[in-house]
């Protein structure tokens, strides 16, 4: 793909084109003089080219500059190398012959990409990585197949192989897609032993007779194993810390002076490294518990505090209600006396 900017360019470049420059405005675009070496011709190219070409990232780019540029090297190229003619004593002509011109390094990368500059070499890079894999493959393949040129009977063998394993995946996919639509249908739902436990010792005999005796040993001498004693310590560590937590907040009682603030916040301080240390063992229960979803989440300090205010605040609603109910029925039992007693005086002889 050619740029849009480029195709007039490119057009002068290939048609009979005559520069409208002379000698001397050609100079002056490049800001040389007239005797200068082709280097500097070069040079002084070079960077008016970088500065003015359509596809840089010059705040000053314009493509018409860019063609005076292009046509006045054109002509300072043409009078040095008519100078180079006449004057023998100079180094010979090929060396002044026009190279490939600097903007031409633009249009390469064998025709591939579009864009800028740095977006097309990008795309050559992958189009070169691309093309060196496919030719990799290839060449595996070729490797391949020369292998096994010979043995016919080897490659016969290797695709009913491979028959095979398709035909026992086959079937083996159906009966577990007739396996599920039955127990979607409720087929299973009647079998016998259902909602039973398990029979503590299975005599399958496809369990080894020594893995079965040890297992059983084990089970009948109270064998558990190490995940389920530390999940069993855990719970029952959080909830004595649970418990003591709210028994000290009990103690403190309402209302709460400053010291006993102070002592409530080391007993806070206390419950959070005693957390901690509980958090360390939850880390440890996961790494060896052998079922993913069993693993805990740690414990946090600040919900345990408020779950341990709720908790006392709710004590203190019960026990305010059951005081309230032993006032009302002492002041029950007191007007009962009361009333009692004015009939009796009402119904006395005078």
């Amino acid at each position: 793909m050619i740029p849009r900017k480029l195709k007039p360019f490119l057009c002068r470049m290939l048609s009979d084109y005559k520069p409208k420059n002379n000698v001397q405005d050609s100079y002056k675009i490049l800001d040389l003089e007239e005797g200068c070496s082709l280097d500097d011709v070069r040079n002084s190219y070079h960077n008016l080219a970088k500065k003015y070409h359509p596809d840089s990232s010059s705040g000053v780019a314009d493509s018409k500059a860019f063609i005076r540029v292009e046509e006045a090297y054109r002509v300072v190229l043409s009078d040095l190398s008519a100078k180079q003619k006449s004057d023998p004593g100079k180094e010979e002509e090929d060396q002044f012959k026009s190279k490939s011109l600097q903007h031409r390094h633009y249009l390469s990368f064998e025709g591939v990409g579009i864009g800028t500059p740095s977006q097309r070499e990008k795309q050559y890079m992958q189009f070169r990585v691309d093309r060196a894999t496919e030719q990799v493959l290839e060449y595996r393949q070729q490797r391949l197949e020369s292998r096994y040129a010979g043995s016919d009977l080897s490659r016969a063998k290797d695709v009913r192989q491979s028959k095979k394993v398709k035909i026992t995946q086959a079937v083996e996919r159906l009966v577990e897609d007739l396996i599920q639509e039955s127990m979607a249908k409720g087929d299973f739902d009647n079998l016998s032993g259902k909602g039973k436990p398990l029979q503590k010792f299975s005599h399958s005999p496809h369990i080894d007779p020594m893995t079965h005796n040890l297992n059983r040993i084990l089970i009948d001498n109270g064998y558990q194993p190490e995940w389920i004693l530390l999940q069993k310590e855990i719970r029952e560590t959080i909830e004595r810390l649970r418990k003591s937590i709210v028994a000290s907040r009990r103690k403190l009682g309402e209302p709460m002076t400053l010291s006993k603030q102070k002592q409530w916040a080391r007993i806070c301080e206390q419950f959070a490294e005693d957390i901690r240390k509980l958090n360390k063992r939850v880390d440890n229960f996961n790494l060896v518990v052998p079922i993913l979803s069993r693993q805990m989440v740690h414990f946090s300090t600040d919900k345990e505090i408020l779950r341990a205010r709720k908790t006392y605040e709710t004590v203190l609603e019960k026990v305010s209600a059951s005081d309230m109910k032993e006032n009302d029925g002492e002041e029950d039992k007191w007007f009962g006396w009361k009333s009692s007693l004015m009939k009796w005086l009402k119904l006395a002889p005078k």
